[in-house]
């Protein structure tokens, strides 16, 4: 079976890097820090000292690092290292011009590469239902889906390299507009004196219901989405870098982007009160 190399082992990386040892496929991974190899001890998974020994040795490296600089940071030392003829999946949600420009250095060197953020965080991957959305020619997408079936439900090629993370920040946005929606329709039923939980069971089953409003819906305090906010607010400016000034762009900046920037301060406030 091909052999499969994986970086990035966080909350969503290290459940697909899981499913994919699982269903047999020989695994090579490297973490800058120890304690996130350790929930791989039981399996069959092979730690290796560095990427440079990882790309030699895999045929398919998936990577899901935190931004484009950790992307362009491991590809760096990656692609030199490859043989040719082999694969890099890009899972992390980055700039569409990084993997384009990435996939030209990998081209040159008889490298293919893969545009394939996915969607569904950890639970998704584990339960192999991740959506899957891909950016590359369809023969290299053919000689990736097994190892993505691995841990994805839906597997759509959507373009070339760089239309993934095109339509990985559209999703994003969306599921950060409709978090800020969530936000100002409770904050507007507190207004009117209604029953929060109450209000929250009505959306659910009716026509204003989305998955960002029982996302929001379930948090104590906005603060709680401190983490996610931050990377909702990276994706968010992203499309708007790509988007620049279209008009499509300006709903995302006027809705979701004070919402955000309104959840990182209410955390900042709580964690600086004594």
């Amino acid at each position: 079976m091909t052999t499969v190399g994986f970086v990035g082992l966080g909350s969503q990386g290290a459940p697909i890097a899981r499913r994919i040892v699982e269903c047999g496929y020989p695994l090579l991974l490297w973490a800058r820090r120890a304690n996130a190899l350790a929930p791989f001890k039981d399996t069959s998974a092979e730690a290796v000292a560095n990427i440079a020994e990882l790309g030699a040795r895999a045929e398919h490296v998936g990577i899901c690092v935190l931004d484009d600089a950790g992307v362009r940071q491991v590809c760096e030392e990656l692609i030199p290292a490859m043989r040719p003829g082999g694969r890099v999946a890009i899972h992390s949600t980055v700039h569409p011009n990084t993997v384009i420009e990435l996939a030209k250095q990998a081209a040159s060197r008889g490298i293919a590469l893969l545009d394939a953020p996915v969607s569904g965080g950890g639970p998704a991957a584990a339960a192999r239902t991740l959506t899957v959305m891909i950016g590359a020619d369809e023969q290299t997408v053919a000689a990736a889906r097994p190892i993505f079936e691995t841990f994805g439900g839906l597997i759509v090629r959507v373009g070339d390299v760089g239309a993934g993370q095109m339509a990985k920040l559209v999703n994003n946005a969306l599921m950060a507009a409709h978090l800020a929606l969530a936000h100002y329709g409770l904050s507007a039923g507190a207004a009117l004196g209604l029953d929060r939980a109450a209000l929250r069971e009505i959306v659910k089953v009716s026509s204003g219901r989305s998955y960002g409003f029982e996302v929001y819906g379930r948090l104590p305090a906005p603060s709680a989405f401190a983490h996610g906010a931050k990377l909702l607010a990276k994706d968010v400016r992203l499309l708007g870098e790509v988007l620049g000034a279209d008009p499509s762009f300006a709903p995302f900046r006027e809705i979701a982007a004070p919402f955000l920037e309104f959840v990182q301060k209410e955390a900042a406030n709580t964690h600086a009160t004594p």
